[in-house]
C-alpha cells in the first residue's frame, strides 16, 4: 500500500504522510560540467525546497576541466545530501565503475525512489530495482551513438543500458518527441517526455570578457558546451574561417574526457586570429558571455536536448542551429536553421548573420519570452514526481 507522500500531508485519516526519499545518480558531480549535470542540479535543488530527502551519488575524482573547478568536497549542498563513490580513473571505466557503486549503494540504502540519468549508467538500473526500489531513467540522448564511444566496448555497454531502462526501469523519461518515437518503434516502450526547463537570467554587462578576451558587445558569436565531436565544432570553424566579418567567434567550453580534440580544433583554427577558446566557464564569465553575443550558435549532429540552446535563448540570443530534430523542436521558427554537418550552408547562414543586423534583431527581441514560456523548470518537476509515486512506511 502506497502511503509516503510527496507533501507530507495527512493521508485524510488523521496520519501523517512522509517524503519520498529519493537517490540520484548519473551525473558525474554536483558541477556544470554538462547537461546532465545542469538538470540534475536544477531537479535536486527544487525538490530539496519542498522537504525532499535527496542524495546524489556523485563520482570521485576531479572536474573535467581540472582540480580548481572542484567543489571542495561538500558533503551537503542546499539540503542535499552528497556521497562520493569508488570511482576507477581511466577513459571508459570512470562512468561504469562509479555507476556499478551508486546502483549497489542506492539498492541498500533506505530509499523509496532511486533516479538515473542517461543511458550508460542505466545499464545498472535492474539492481536497485531488484531490492524493491522505485527505479526511474531520464534518457538524455542516444548516448551510444555519440563518436567517442565508438572504438571499444563504450558504445556496446551504452546501448545495453539503454534496453535494459526500456526493460526494467518502472518510469522512462525522455527529452525529445524524436527518443520517444524511438523508444515506441525500437522496443514498445511508452515513455514521458518531459524536456528540461530554463531560468530567465540576470543580463550583465560585459566587463570581464572585455578584460580577459577583449570582447565587447554584439561583437562575437558565440558556441558554448562541451568540446565533443558530435556538437559539430568542426564545421563550425572550418565554415567561420570563410565568412568574412569583424566579428570573433568564441569557443567556450571544456575538453570531455582527453584534450585530443580541443586540441585538433585549435590546430584547424590556427591563422585566424578571429576564434578564441576560453576553456571552461563558469558564474559571471558564463553570464556575460551569454548577455553580449551577436548571436549563439549549435551546429549539433546529435543531441539530447539541448540545455545550452535553452539558455542561449533566455538571455535573448539570436540563435543558429543545425536542422536536427532536437534543436529544431525548440526553437521552431525563432531562430536561423542550416542542414546539418553542411560546410557551405553553414557558411552562408553566418555571414547572412554578419550582414543582416534587423534579422537578428528581431530574433533577439523574441527569444527571452518565447523559451521561458515554453521550458519551465517547475513545471518539470511538477511532472518528476508525479512519477515517483507515494510509498507507505
Amino acid at each position: 500500500m502506497w502511503m509516503r507522500s510527496l507533501n507530507g500531508e495527512s493521508d485524510g485519516k488523521g496520519k501523517m504522510k512522509e517524503k519520498l526519499r529519493l537517490a540520484v545518480f548519473g551525473h558525474k558531480r554536483w558541477s556544470r560540467e554538462g547537461g546532465v549535470e545542469i538538470v540534475v542540479k536544477e531537479l535536486c535543488t527544487r525538490m530539496a525546497q519542498q522537504g525532499w530527502q535527496m542524495t546524489c551519488y556523485n563520482r570521485s575524482g576531479h572536474h573535467v576541466s581540472g582540480a580548481e573547478y572542484d567543489d571542495a568536497g561538500k558533503t551537503e549542498y542546499e539540503g542535499i545530501r552528497q556521497k562520493s563513490v569508488p570511482t576507477i580513473e581511466r577513459r571508459g571505466l570512470a562512468a561504469v565503475s562509479s555507476s556499478f557503486f551508486a546502483a549497489l549503494y542506492s539498492a541498500f540504502g533506505k530509499y523509496d525512489v532511486v533516479h538515473i540519468h542517461a543511458e550508460g549508467p542505466a545499464f545498472f538500473c535492474w539492481l536497485p530495482k531488484l531490492f524493491g526500489k522505485r527505479v526511474v531513467v531520464t534518457i538524455h540522448g542516444i548516448d551510444w551513438q555519440r563518436e567517442k564511444w565508438q572504438s571499444g566496448l563504450g558504445s556496446k555497454f551504452i546501448h545495453q543500458g539503454e534496453k535494459n531502462a526500456a526493460k526494467y526501469a518502472d518510469e522512462v523519461i525522455v527529452l525529445s518527441k524524436g527518443v520517444q518515437d524511438y523508444f515506441k518503434e525500437t522496443y514498445g516502450r511508452e515513455t514521458h517526455f518531459i524536456p528540461n526547463g530554463v531560468n530567465r537570467p540576470q543580463i550583465r554587462e560585459a566587463k570581464l570578457i572585455t578584460d580577459n578576451f577583449g570582447l565587447e558587445k554584439d561583437s562575437y558569436i558565440l558556441f558554448l558546451g562541451r568540446l565533443v565531436p558530435e556538437k559539430g565544432i568542426r564545421y563550425l570553424v572550418e565554415a567561420f574561417k570563410n565568412v568574412k566579418t569583424d566579428k570573433k567567434l568564441v569557443i567556450a567550453g571544456g575538453s570531455s574526457d582527453t584534450d585530443s580534440f580541443t586540441e585538433e580544433l585549435k590546430e584547424l583554427a590556427k591563422g585566424d586570429n578571429r576564434i578564441i577558446f576560453t576553456g571552461f566557464v563558469q558564474g559571471k564569465m558564463l553570464d556575460e558571455l551569454y548577455s553580449n553575443a551577436y548571436i549563439y550558435t549549435l551546429p549539433s549532429d546529435l543531441e539530447g536536448m539541448p540545455l545550452s540552446l535553452l539558455e542561449a535563448m533566455s538571455y535573448g540570443n539570436a540563435c543558429l542551429v543545425s536542422d536536427i530534430p532536437e534543436c529544431t523542436e525548440v526553437v521552431e521558427d525563432k531562430a536561423i536553421i542550416f542542414r546539418k554537418s553542411n560546410i557551405k550552408d553553414l557558411t552562408e547562414k553566418l555571414q547572412d548573420a554578419c550582414d543582416d543586423i534587423r534579422k537578428v534583431g528581431k530574433l533577439k527581441e523574441q527569444a527571452a519570452d518565447f523559451i521561458c514560456d515554453k521550458y519551465n523548470w517547475d513545471e518539470v518537476v511538477d511532472k518528476t514526481l508525479a512519477l515517483y509515486g507515494e510509498k507507505s512506511r
